[in-house]
């Protein structure tokens, strides 16, 4: 079909359906004028103003003395001596405090200076203390609360702390200032920026947010990649990334899946006794990927069954049958109601 032919000079008249109000035609200049956006109709409910958002702290921060700020709970005397207020203190006195404290003020004030209840920071208001600080920066909190602190942290896993010191120091950091600033000794510091080499990337991606000691690392260095994942998932599904327990995954592992073979010594242990470690460990891991298997179902099964269970032993009647005609069958039942569903699964699959 044949298109008409244009004006050249006029401006073309657009139709369009009419909606609500508006004209049937307009004239646009279709490429230099904007759409024009039809209007609401009369039907339809205006919109409501967007309420503020509420922000939970002050938007500035408050120079606040020590003297003034009231502590919420006690500290143990204990907690001063240990590693983690050490480390605390000798991050504050190389890089300053980082992180300001959270506080709000008190609802009645003992003195002419206004006092702040404390909400986080205790263990850093102490190590300032020491320090010879007298005034602190804080945050003035809304709300008088201190769950959300401490349940929405991100604990610094040891992969990540790993890539901290590593670009720190190809940054051009020294490492005696990160010793200083961690709390830890020069050479550790050394450790754990070499701390993922000989490490497969499997295996630290099943490490990525798990806390564990370097000497972990060096252990599973000394197997081969297959080995270390399977000693990983070991760990994960153990949930111990101790020493100890990694040198017995070490201990067991078949000579075939080391990376250099050398002789197993180890205090107390013969090597009639590590053979039979790697045997019962080879076991343990068939019987592991068993359970793995039907795990989820035997839980669910156990716990409908349960539940089955419980209601037929809320009748008095049927309670004294089962006693009376089959007291095997009662005795299970009431082991089944007095344990948990986890054991109990573990109690079936074996």
């Amino acid at each position: 079909m044949a298109q008409p032919k244009q004006a050249p000079h006029p401006a073309p008249t657009v139709h369009s359906k009419p909606q609500g109000d508006e004209p049937v035609s307009q004239t646009q200049t279709p490429w230099s004028s904007p759409i024009k956006m039809s209007e609401p109709t009369e039907k339809s409910e205006p919109m409501k103003a967007s309420e503020p958002i509420k922000t939970g702290f002050s938007l500035d921060t408050l120079q606040v003395p020590i003297d003034a700020l009231l502590p919420t709970r006690a500290i143990h005397k204990g907690v001063l001596s240990s590693v983690k207020f050490k480390q605390i203190k000798d991050s504050i006195a190389e890089v300053g405090l980082i992180e300001p404290l959270s506080v709000i003020k008190a609802e009645k004030a003992q003195s002419t200076l206004t006092s702040y209840a404390l909400l986080d920071g205790h263990l850093r208001v102490l190590a300032l203390k020491d320090l010879g600080f007298s005034t602190v920066t804080c945050l003035l909190a809304s709300d008088d609360e201190s769950y959300t602190y401490n349940a929405r942290i991100n604990r610094l896993s040891t992969v990540q702390e790993h890539y901290m010191i590593k670009k720190a120091i190809e940054q051009g950091a020294p490492a005696e200032k990160i010793s200083r600033a961690l709390g830890i000794k020069v050479n550790e510091v050394k450790r754990r920026a070499t701390l993922l080499e000989g490490l497969c990337r499997e295996a630290i991606e099943l490490l990525k947010d798990q806390t564990f000691a370097t000497r972990v690392a060096v252990l599973l260095r000394r197997m081969k990649e297959t080995r270390q994942i399977e000693c990983v998932e070991l760990m994960i599904s153990a949930n111990n990334f101790s020493v100890a327990f990694c040198e017995a995954l070490l201990l067991a592992t078949p000579n075939s899946m080391l990376q250099e073979v050398k002789p197993k010594v180890k205090k107390g242990i013969t090597a009639e006794q590590i053979l039979r470690m790697e045997r019962e460990l080879a076991n343990v891991q068939g019987q592991y990927k068993l359970i793995e298997q039907s795990y989820g179902e035997d839980v669910l099964n156990l716990t409908v069954a349960k539940r089955y269970i419980g209601k037929l032993m809320e009748r008095d009647p049927i309670k004294r049958f089962i006693k009376r005609s089959a007291p095997e069958i009662y005795e299970q039942f009431e082991a089944v109601l007095a344990t948990g569903a986890e054991p109990a699964v573990v109690n079936l699959v074996r």
